[in-house]
């Protein structure tokens, strides 16, 4: 059967004091929204429906950049669960199939948790995700009568007994797409805080003679963010698992405590990843290579037997092929270093392409920005740049040719040819004596 996400992102996250919507606080380098939409794409939805509400247009962008395809539903009144997922009616008015509500702000469901949903539901109407909680504190319960789903409970109305149970609900509902849609409507707001409780819908669905359980998942995964501490918590964890399904891929991790990953990140086996070391989103791995200390890498692609760092920073669109060197100081963005070429130390390379086996030498910069526009720099294969090299884009230097020390080259380098552009060097017989007399005689005149 087709399945919708219904994703909830309407919330302003007042204890997060942002002007920024709750669900794009990031965590491993994408918006928890992200994160959500992640785990429910493994579904296949045939719809995705994000509801908005503070910054949508913000949340529209993000939600957009993951999956062009998302239906936006507006939430401008925030009252309550089940009145949020109502917005999604008039998107899904033709949808026949499952419809899945999850949350912007609980990345951390899992997709087999989700799988799992979704194989309860052929044997029952509505199917909510539940988990065991050390503390059950302020968590709706969870009622079960007859190994079936009774009721859910908020805590404010809740009575002593109830707030016993340690069964708590996640929020995370799936049914029917008109079956649920028919209960909202269903829902009124006489409770407590006056608003209108998605929860109610399991109530309604027994009166009816629908029938509903629970899937149980670890309470890690229903984690919610509400705070900055509870982001910086969320952070810790992802980075905790991320860190321990890498060391069991095979990556060697040496101080796993200080490496920190993207949501996205890719690293092949054998691969040494040493201290400190930063991967933003984007960044693709591949086996037996070694990410030296204090490196950077982001939106860039390392192939097998390069060593980078230390002190390196990879940006976007570097790609790296087999056994490249990128030393300490380097800095690499949009440039292509084919096999074997060396860019070893205090380097600047960016809208370039370097051929195999070149070697880049200590300061050279690519100068590709002019202030309006970028231009490309071509390096040839077995080129040999000299130290401090300036190379004033756009220019190539051909196959097996040199630039000397110092050289500032504006003009094309033909292959095998040696490149030497600077002034010549003029020594002036004691003047540097002089000069210092005159400077020191003014320092102690002005004194």
């Amino acid at each position: 059967m087709a399945t919708a996400l219904i994703i909830l992102g309407a919330g302003m996250g007042t204890r997060m004091n942002s002007d920024l919507p709750k669900v794009l606080h990031q965590i491993a380098g994408a918006p928890m929204l992200v994160h959500a939409m992640k785990s429910g794409a493994a579904l296949e939805p045939a719809r995705t429906v994000i509801v908005a509400g503070h910054g949508a247009d913000l949340v529209e962008k993000a939600a957009r950049a993951f999956d062009p395809d998302v239906t936006m539903a507006l939430q401008s009144e925030q009252l309550g669960t089940a009145h949020a997922v109502a917005q999604a009616k008039d998107a899904l008015v033709d949808f026949e199939g499952d419809a899945l509500v999850l949350y912007g702000d609980t990345p951390f469901i899992r997709p087999e948790t989700l799988a799992a949903m979704t194989a309860a539901r052929l044997t029952h109407d509505i199917v909510v995700l539940g988990f065991e909680a050390a503390d059950p504190g302020r968590y709706g319960r969870l009622i079960l009568k007859d190994d079936q789903l009774d009721r859910i409970v908020e805590f404010k109305d809740s009575s002593d007994e109830e707030r016993s149970l340690s069964l708590c609900n996640s929020g995370v509902i799936a049914a029917e797409s008109s079956t649920l849609f028919s209960l909202i409507d269903a829902v009124d707001n006489d409770n407590t805080a006056g608003e209108y409780y998605l929860t109610d819908i399991i109530g309604i669905a027994r009166a009816r003679g629908l029938t509903a359980t629970v899937v149980r998942c670890d309470e890690t995964e229903t984690l919610g963010i509400n705070s900055r501490a509870e982001l910086a918590s969320a952070e810790a964890l992802f980075q905790a698992k991320a860190r321990q399904a890498s060391q069991e891929d095979g990556v060697n991790l040496t101080a796993p405590e200080t490496v920190f990953f993207a949501h996205d990140t890719v690293i092949g086996r054998d691969t040494v990843v040493e201290p400190n070391v930063v991967f933003g989103p984007n960044v693709t791995i591949e086996s037996g290579t070694i990410i030296r200390a204090f490196s950077h890498l982001e939106g860039c692609h390392v192939s097998k037997g390069a060593v980078v760092g230390p002190y390196a920073r990879l940006r976007p669109g570097a790609e790296l092929a087999e056994n490249v060197k990128v030393g300490n100081f380097v800095e690499i963005k949009n440039a292509q270093v084919a096999a074997g070429a060396k860019v070893n130390h205090l380097s600047y390379i960016g809208d370039a392409t370097i051929g195999a086996r070149s070697n880049i030498g200590a300061g050279t910069i690519t100068c590709n920005y002019d202030g309006v526009f970028k231009h490309h720099t071509t390096i040839g294969e077995d080129a040999f740049i000299g130290s401090n090299t300036m190379l004033v884009a756009p220019v190539t230097v051909g196959n097996a040719a040199m630039t000397g020390s110092g050289s500032v080259v504006t003009r094309n380098v033909p292959a095998g040819d040696l490149a030497v552009a600077r002034a010549k060097q003029e020594n002036k017989t004691g003047f540097a004596v002089r000069l210092f007399e005159k400077l020191r005689a003014r320092k102690q005149k002005g004194s």
